[in-house]
């Protein structure tokens, strides 16, 4: 969006999260406020419900992955002006700002200037001299590709189940096997229906999905899933794997479409706690890239916990691809 705006006379403040966003609006930098939706410490749906209590000054295009139906009507009710979905479309976004006429307010004659985030991320971006920069600017460049893949999967999973998906932030880190099996000996305490397992690859690249559910009991789930009967310990597992399915199989193609890859995906499996010490391919490796998304369906106690690990032998193919975009 920097690239697509530098023709312009703008100049471009970028924040790392809503009250950031919020102070900047207050301080007079920003006119025009290009705002996510999945953020930490605010939201966007807070900082639009901030704007509009304390009548900020400000015009708001949402820019989010988050492509759920009900996710840009609310946006629309709480005052944004339009809805742009990750990744960012020019067109739409020359689009959106012709129809409010500031394209034409605009002036074409000079040069934007940036203010970088205070983390440096954004010069980051175009400076991979400084290892620490170049990796947190990696990081970020993940966590990205990661929310579109999110909201891909988050749009099937409310029309599978005619409901909201509460979203979070994708959580990217690298992690060793030792991390790995403490991570999935909480899950296997905590109030968990069924793991699935599911190994997946593409070309130089391959990895495995956890998808935990965790829910009160399964009743809930089986009437989102319209399912009529008895709800027994099989259909559970069924249920779960439906669920599995949908966001797993979404996940990838979401991920694949934006890095030109087509992901083939293994059997699912049903892992359970006394398996834990025979791990996948990708569990077995020293390390692994993993990302991790709470997916939270809304008025419902039913969390869906979304693991994809990506080999330690996979990265170099990943950072390449994730470098040329």
């Amino acid at each position: 969006m920097a690239r697509a705006l530098s023709q312009w006379n703008v100049k471009i403040t970028e924040t790392a999260n809503g009250l950031e966003a919020l102070e900047a609006i207050r301080a007079g930098k920003g006119e025009l406020l290009f705002l996510d939706l999945n953020m930490p410490l605010m939201d966007g749906y807070e900082v639009l419900a901030r704007i509009r209590s304390h009548d900020l000054p400000t015009m708001t295009v949402v820019v989010s992955g988050d492509i759920q139906p009900s996710a840009r009507e609310r946006v629309m009710q709480q005052g944004a002006l339009d809805f742009i979905r990750k990744p960012i479309d020019m067109e739409k976004l020359s689009s959106t700002l012709h129809q409010f006429g500031l394209l034409e307010a605009l002036d074409h004659t000079s040069t934007s200037s940036f203010t970088e985030a205070p983390d440096g991320t954004f010069q980051a971006l175009g400076n991979e001299s400084e290892p620490a920069q170049a990796a947190i600017a990696l990081r970020d460049s993940y966590q990205e590709l990661s929310n579109v893949a999110m909201g891909e999967a988050a749009n099937l999973l409310a029309q599978l189940l005619d409901t909201f998906i509460e979203l979070p932030v994708p959580r990217i880190q690298v992690v060793d096997a030792c991390e790995l099996n403490a991570t999935l000996e909480q899950t296997f305490q905590a109030n968990t229906l069924t793991t699935v397992c599911q190994g997946f690859i593409a070309p130089g690249i391959s990895g495995e999905a956890l998808l935990s559910l965790s829910a009160r009991n399964a009743d809930t789930l089986a009437r989102l899933l319209s399912h009529e009967g008895q709800v027994t310990e099989q259909v559970e597992r069924e249920l779960v794997m439906d669920i599995a399915n949908v966001l797993i199989g979404a996940f990838l193609n979401g991920l694949g479409c934006q890095l030109d890859l087509r992901f083939t995906q293994g059997s699912p499996l049903i892992l359970r706690k006394d398996n834990l010490q025979q791990p996948g391919k990708s569990r077995a490796r020293q390390k692994a890239l993993s990302v991790d998304i709470n997916y939270r369906i809304e008025g419902h106690e039913i969390n869906c916990d979304l693991m994809m690990l990506f080999t330690e032998d996979s990265l170099s193919a990943l950072n390449e691809l994730v470098r040329h975009l």
